[in-house]
């Protein structure tokens, strides 16, 4: 166990003798533009009280210069990990003079190089661990406490942090800004960012209460920022949880800002709001990417009383915020958004996360058993997020909506900046709805897998059995053809076989409106009617419902994938809504690549990208449907050379685009991507695109699609650079790892699986866990035998247990294709 890597058991003790009092933190982030410089000066003064004389602060970076304790300099006792402070008294104040690194990983104090102003910006991102790359500070979530930020950087740049500034001084060519006091929080949300980004400014008002709002981006995406469609989110958010919550938004500004190379979709932190510039759309963008956008908005909004007022005291409870986040994000985007039909795409999409995710051996509860960092750091999953969100939609029909607000608001009022726990949030919502929650807090929370639910004459029939309510929809077709809900069901259910009265239906589709979190199997004769009508199904709940059944039943190997491919190309032309869209895309791609029997793989991807170029042809002209059958088009092209032709003659302006199908650069690189895996792409042609889109963007592109030819040189140097290329950014690394995987030329890095496997536990030690992590699962061998795998995991027991449980959940994912595909493995 290395010192960086903190424990519960540790953290706990820490928490018990020491109580923090406040924390002021200088940066001099002054030389950040001069990218030759590696560190920057980081100054933390924190005061504390202490029940022992020694503990210690947390800190990694270049260089600890000096340690103050109570006025005295003393000698640094610094490791890398840990600042050893001795001789305490029962009041403290300690000050750390030191030098941060600037990341390239998106972890702590990122530093992005924009080519297209030569611009540089910095942002911080810190969960679960990481403000220790910052500033030295005692890094746990129950360790809250008020934070003065004072930032020296240039003069012109935009310098903001959770707080809003109280003084800025100019001097030369720099100013230095100080911010006022947060009210207490936990390291991992404090934030800071630093550059000329683009601004633009609003307000929210709700009676005597008004929050000013701040929309940032980098001043070459100005032009693209939808800033008054993001504020209106925002203010609809802000209206919403103003509401249900009854606690007024605490934290006195509100700005969001969209930054480079993020590792995330977003991150809550109080008055600062980061969120990936994936989200601000250089191009064409579909109604499911507006969507998906709107969601995390308003995810990150209930963090602000969900995970920032009130905080889990370690990662065990990490759901008490992320799972109620994810409810609330959906339930905020249907109720307060145009976003009304948001349980849809929770239904197919989100859940589809959870699914995959709770049937890993690696699977765990909801409420984890999380013992150190390295395990909190993998835990932000499907599970923690997506049925964690999905119990939470159960819980609120079982106790009522009303007495779910009522206890979240008691919670609130009770714990407003202090931490929790499981028992502390059910002590709360038991109080309002006079229910004893414990045994659904057993059924639900501290269990793991998930349960298939299946009609067998008039029983549902469940695996792993657990208490569900649940509805049974009764389909049939209207007069018009169309099918219809014609009769509903609802029924509870606990045991392995439950009996229902059910009228006949060609469709019966169980856990209609999505009340449960299961895995629905379709009975026999449902899922004809489904082949030859899902076109006809009106309701998209219930449509995605559908897609969500069949796709989970393919992924289990109990519904040739022939036949779903064939209701892919057969159905999803007429899909309207885009989320569905998008999800059936992607699983008809990922069924074609590891589902397929090798020998019926070629047919397949020649069929699939033959129906995707046809319907980019048959789609409304501009439409979010062509757009994403373009993008689909793309991505099938890279393992089928038949439209290189045209897709080349596109490009070059030789021939004409399908009608209406703005070829803005994303699309551009996707399909030079493409021709590129397939040898219909040179190094000037590559070049020659660059020079057009000469951006961050196409910069990263322009990586992926170079190392995406197919040549056992390219193939060499791509791994070369993956592996000793420590210089590579975050998003670099995964367009290397992209482009070397890029056309499933099996033929031509299969070579590299026996080095793969000798590199995992020298890339886990070297590199930071979020760049190792993308590695190892990045470059996982797409084999067609175990052996590898299995061989590396009995020769490496003592390996880092983060380490072993990515690559357990590797070979569980690779088992499951060669059982699908018909190879025998266990």
């Amino acid at each position: 166990m290395t010192t960086a890597n903190l424990t519960r058991s540790e953290t706990a003790a820490r928490s018990a003798t020491v109580t923090v009092r406040d924390y002021r933190v200088e940066l001099d982030l002054s030389g950040a533009a001069d990218h030759s410089r590696a560190g920057f000066a980081t100054t933390t003064t924190v005061t504390f009280d202490a029940t022992v004389v020694e503990t210690w602060l947390d800190f990694l970076g270049l260089a600890v210069e000096s340690v103050t304790v109570n006025g005295q300099e003393v000698a640094a006792d610094y490791d890398g990990a840990r600042i050893v402070l001795t001789g305490l008294s029962a009041t403290n104040v300690v000050t750390v003079r030191a030098v941060g690194e600037y990341s390239r990983s998106g972890e702590g104090l990122h530093r992005f190089h924009d080519p297209t102003d030569d611009s540089t910006y910095l942002y911080t991102q810190y969960e679960p661990a990481d403000a220790r790359r910052v500033f030295a500070c005692f890094e746990q979530p129950d360790m809250k406490a008020p934070f003065t930020f004072v930032v020296t950087a240039p003069d012109g740049w935009e310098v903001v942090s959770n707080q809003s500034a109280d003084a800025v001084t100019v001097e030369g060519a720099d100013q230095t800004v100080e911010f006022a006091p947060t009210l207490p929080i936990s390291t991992y949300i404090t934030a800071v960012a630093a550059g000329p980004y683009h601004r633009v400014e609003s307000s929210w008002s709700r009676g005597e209460l008004t929050i000013p709002l701040g929309v940032l981006c980098r001043a070459s995406l100005a032009r693209y920022l939808d800033a008054d469609t993001i504020l209106q989110v925002t203010r609809q958010g802000l209206d919403f949880f103003t509401e249900h919550f009854a606690y007024p938004y605490p934290w006195g500004k509100y700005d969001q800002v969209f930054v480079p190379e993020y590792n995330l979709g977003a991150m809550e932190n109080p008055g600062l709001v980061t969120f990936t510039e994936a989200y601000v759309f250089r191009g064409a963008a579909t109604a499911a990417q507006y969507e998906c956008r709107a969601n995390t908005i308003l995810h990150e909004m209930a963090h602000m009383w969900f995970g920032d007022l009130v905080t889990m005291v370690w990662w065990d409870d990490l759901w008490l915020k992320e799972s109620f986040a994810d409810y609330m994000g959906a339930l905020a985007s249907a109720e307060a958004t145009e976003w009304t039909d948001a349980w849809v795409a929770f239904a197919n999409r989100r859940k589809a996360w959870a699914y995959l995710q709770d049937q890993l051996p690696t699977t765990h509860p909801i409420v984890a058993d999380i013992t150190d960092l390295e395990a909190a750091k993998l835990n932000f999953d499907g599970i923690t997020y997506a049925k964690g969100a999905s119990v939470l939609k159960q819980l609120v029909a079982y106790v009522g909506r009303e007495a779910f607000f009522a206890g979240a608001r008691r919670y609130f009022r009770a714990h407003a900046f202090g931490n929790t726990t499981l028992t502390d949030l059910l002590t709360e919502l038991s109080a309002e709805s006079c229910r004893d929650l414990s045994g659904w807090a057993r059924a639900w929370l501290q269990t793991t897998g998930v349960s298939t639910v299946s009609l067998d004459g008039n029983h549902i029939v469940q695996t792993d059995p657990r208490p569900h309510r649940l509805a049974v929809g009764l389909y049939d077709f209207d007069p018009d053809g169309n099918l219809v809900r014609r009769d509903r069901v609802e029924v509870d259910i606990a045991e392995e076989r439950t009996p229902v009265t059910l009228s006949p239906a060609p469709l019966r589709l169980l856990n209609d409106g999505d009340l449960t979190y299961a895995k629905v199997r379709l009975d026999g004769d449902s899922l004809a009617t489904v082949e030859r009508s899902l076109d006809r199904v009106l309701d998209p709940l219930a449509r995605g419902l559908i897609w969500s059944a069949l796709w989970n039943a393919t992924r289990d190997g109990e519904l040739a994938v022939g036949r779903y491919l064939t209701m892919a190309r057969d159905f999803a032309p007429a899909e309207s809504n885009m989320a569905l869209l998008t999800a059936v895309l992607g699983n008809a791609s990922f069924a074609i690549a590891h589902y397929l029997p090798t020998a019926e793989r070629d047919r397949w991807r020649h069929e699939w990208l033959e129906s995707c170029w046809t319907a980019v042809h048959s789609a409304a002209p501009g439409s979010g449907e062509q757009l994403a059958w373009a993008r689909a088009t793309a991505s099938a092209a890279t393992v089928d050379a038949s439209r290189a032709t045209v897709l080349r003659a596109i490009l070059l302006g030789d021939a004409a685009a399908p009608k209406g199908l703005a070829l803005d650069p994303d699309l551009r690189w996707a399909f030079w991507t493409a021709l590129a895996a397939t040898g219909a792409a040179s190094i000037e042609d590559l070049d020659t695109e660059l020079e057009r889109d000469d951006t961050a963007s196409g910069r990263t592109a322009h990586l992926r699609a170079m190392a995406a030819r197919p040549d056992q040189e390219v193939k060499a140097a791509a791994w070369s650079q993956i592996f000793d290329d420590t210089t590579l950014t975050n998003d670099h690394l995964d367009a290397a790892i992209d482009g070397f995987r890029a056309g499933a030329r099996r033929d031509l890095i299969a070579t590299y699986d026996t080095e793969y496997f000798a590199r995992l536990r020298p890339t886990w030690e070297q590199r930071s866990i979020e760049l190792a992590r993308r590695i190892v699962i990045g470059l996982f061998p797409a084999a067609d035998s175990l052996a590898p795998v299995d061989n590396w995991l009995t020769a490496n027991t003592e390996a880092p247990a983060a380490l072993r449980r990515l690559v357990v959940e590797q070979r569980d994912h690779l088992a499951r294709e060669l059982r699908v595909r018909g190879l025998g493995c266990p």
